[in-house]
C-alpha cells in the first residue's frame, strides 16, 4: 500500500514546483488560448481522479463507523462526529463539498453485508468504473444519485439508466457525442428517474405541499427578513413575473452631450436626440432587482382590485406620520404591522400613489375630525398618461406602463393637481429613489422633461422623454422633414 502514498507524494511535490511558475506573470497568462485550455482540462483531470481516492476514502470511513460498538467506529477513534465530518477534517473543503464525496461514496462505494460482513457490489458499479477512469467527478456522482435514488423501484430496475448514464459520460450519450457537464448528467439522471417511476412525482408533491411556506421575520436595521420554500409552479410563476419586469439592459452607452445632433428641443434650450439611446447603466444588482421586482408586483396586484377586500376595502398599506414630522420634512414614519421605521422619503412614495386620510387627534388622544383628500389617479387619467409615456419616463428603463406607479410631479402637499399634466410614469425603484438617485422631472406644456445626474449629463438640461412608440414616430417624422427641408 506504500506505492499509493509514494505515488501521491510524487504528484503533489511536482505539482508544488509547477503551479508557482503557472501563476507567475509569465505563466498561464502568457500563454495562448488553445494552451490555457488544455492546462484547464488537465488540471480537471488531475481533480476528478483525486476525488475517486476521497470517494473510496469516504466509503471505507463509513464502512468502519456503521460497527454497532461505539468505541470501535473510526469516527469515534478519530474525534469526528460523523462521516462527512471526518472528512471535512481531512480534506478542509466546505461541509457542502463534503457532504457531496459521502453521498458519491454510497452511491459507488463499497458496501458490506450487516450480518456476513461481505462485500456487495456498489449500489451503481458502471458510474464507479467511469469515476475510476476519470471521466466522472464526486459532484457528477452525488447529482446523478440523489435523482437515482428518489425513483422508489427494485435496485435492478436501476442497472440500466446507471450503465447509459456511465456510457453519457464518457461522451457516447443524447449531448451529441460530447462530454456532458455535471448539470447535463443530473437533467438526464432525473428523465431516467421519471421513466423508472412515473408515480414518483406525486408523493413528492405531497411532501412538498406539507413542507411550503412563507413567513416574515422581524425588522433589523430597517429590513424584514423573508424565508420560505415555494412549490415549483409558484417559484416558475413568480420568476417569470420578475422577468417581465427586471430591466434586461445591464449596460448602455455613454451619454453625448451633443445628443447626437438631434433637434433643437421644444424648450429651447439646446438639441436631444429624441430617438436616440441614451440609456444608462443599472447599478442594482440582482438580488436588488430581484426585491424591487417583487414590489412591483405586489404594489401592482394591491391596485388592480382582483385582491379580496379587508373590511369592505382593497388591502391598504397604512403608514402613520405626525403632522409636524411630515410639515418639517424630518422625523420617521411608522408602518402598520411592522414594528420598523421608515424615512420620510418612504411616506412621500406611497402617498403620491395612494389617498391620504388626515386623522386629527387631540392630547387626550381623542381622534377629532377626519380629512380624505383623494389623491389616486383614475383610470381614464392612467390610460391617458400611459398613451403620452409608454413606460417608465426615465431613460434606459424598460419597465412597462402597466407595472409603472403614477408620480405627482408636484407633490400634492405642495399644491400639485392629480390631473395628466401633474403625472408621469416612474417603475417602483426610480419612484422610491427619486429624492436621492440624481434624476429631476418637470412638466412643460403638458410633457415630461428629465435632467438626468451628472454623470450621466454634464451640462444638467433638460430633455422630452418618453417610451409611447406613436410620439417616437412622430418625432421621427418631423426631424425627417426638417432634414428634407434644409438646404
Amino acid at each position: 500500500m506504500t506505492e499509493i502514498l509514494d505515488t501521491l507524494h510524487d504528484i503533489v511535490a511536482r505539482l508544488s514546483a509547477v503551479v508557482p511558475v503557472a501563476l507567475a506573470p509569465d505563466g498561464l497568462g502568457a500563454m495562448d488560448d488553445a494552451s490555457v485550455m488544455q492546462v484547464m482540462d488537465a488540471a480537471a483531470a488531475l481533480l476528478r481522479h483525486a476525488e475517486a481516492l476521497l470517494v473510496e476514502g469516504a466509503a471505507v470511513a463509513q464502512e468502519r463507523s456503521q460497527t454497532a460498538v461505539v468505541a470501535d467506529r473510526m469516527t469515534t477513534a478519530l474525534g469526528a462526529r460523523n462521516v462527512r465530518d471526518l472528512v471535512q477534517r481531512a480534506t478542509r473543503l466546505s461541509g457542502a463539498r463534503a457532504a457531496e464525496i459521502v453521498r458519491a461514496a454510497g452511491a459507488v462505494g463499497p458496501r458490506y453485508g450487516a450480518l456476513s460482513g461481505d462485500v456487495l457490489p456498489p449500489a451503481y458499479p458502471a458510474l464507479r468504473s467511469a469515476m475510476a477512469e476519470g471521466v466522472l467527478g464526486a459532484d457528477a456522482v452525488a447529482a446523478v444519485a440523489r435523482e437515482l435514488d428518489r425513483a422508489a423501484v427494485d435496485p435492478d430496475r436501476l442497472s440500466a439508466a446507471d450503465v447509459e448514464l456511465a456510457a453519457s459520460a464518457r461522451g457516447d450519450g443524447p449531448t451529441g457525442g460530447g462530454l456532458p457537464t455535471a448539470d447535463e448528467l443530473r437533467l438526464q439522471a432525473q428523465v431516467w428517474a421519471v421513466w423508472l417511476d412515473p408515480d414518483g412525482a406525486e408523493p413528492r408533491d405531497d411532501l412538498a405541499q406539507r413542507k411550503r411556506g412563507l413567513s416574515l421575520g422581524r425588522a433589523r436595521d430597517g429590513l424584514v427578513p423573508i424565508r420560505g420554500m415555494l412549490l415549483p409552479d409558484v417559484a416558475g410563476a413568480l420568476q417569470r413575473a420578475t422577468d417581465s419586469i427586471l430591466n434586461p439592459r445591464v449596460e448602455g452607452p455613454a451619454f453625448r452631450p451633443d445628443g447626437g445632433g438631434g433637434a433643437e428641443g421644444p424648450s429651447g434650450d439646446g438639441a436631444y436626440a429624441f430617438g436616440d439611446d441614451v440609456s444608462v447603466v443599472d447599478q442594482r444588482t440582482r438580488t436588488q432587482k430581484m426585491h424591487d421586482a417583487l414590489a412591483t408586483i405586489v404594489t401592482t396586484a394591491t391596485r388592480s382590485g382582483a385582491l379580496p377586500t379587508l373590511g369592505g376595502a382593497a388591502p391598504t398599506l397604512l403608514v402613520s406620520v405626525r403632522a409636524e414630522d411630515l410639515a418639517s420634512d424630518r422625523g420617521v414614519a411608522h408602518i402598520d404591522g411592522s414594528d420598523a421605521v421608515v424615512p420620510l422619503a418612504v411616506v412621500r412614495q406611497i402617498a403620491c400613489a395612494g389617498g391620504i386620510h388626515r386623522v386629527f387627534v387631540g392630547g387626550n388622544g381623542r381622534i377629532e375630525r377626519i380629512e380624505v383628500a383623494d389623491r389616486v389617479f383614475t383610470p381614464a387619467q392612467r390610460r391617458a398618461i400611459t398613451v403620452r409615456d409608454g413606460g417608465c419616463v426615465i431613460p434606459g428603463c424598460d419597465v412597462p406602463a402597466a407595472w409603472c406607479e403614477i408620480h405627482h410631479v408636484t407633490p400634492h402637499a405642495r399644491g400639485g393637481a392629480t390631473h395628466t399634466g401633474n403625472g408621469v410614469l416612474l417603475c417602483w425603484h426610480h419612484h422610491r429613489t427619486i429624492d436621492v438617485n440624481g434624476w429631476a422631472i418637470r412638466m412643460r406644456h403638458g410633457v415630461p422633461e428629465v435632467r438626468g445626474p451628472s454623470w450621466w449629463d454634464p451640462l444638467g438640461r433638460w430633455r422630452p422623454t418618453t417610451s409611447s412608440p406613436t410620439r417616437t414616430r412622430d418625432e421621427l417624422d418631423r426631424r425627417r422633414r426638417a432634414r428634407g427641408s434644409s438646404p
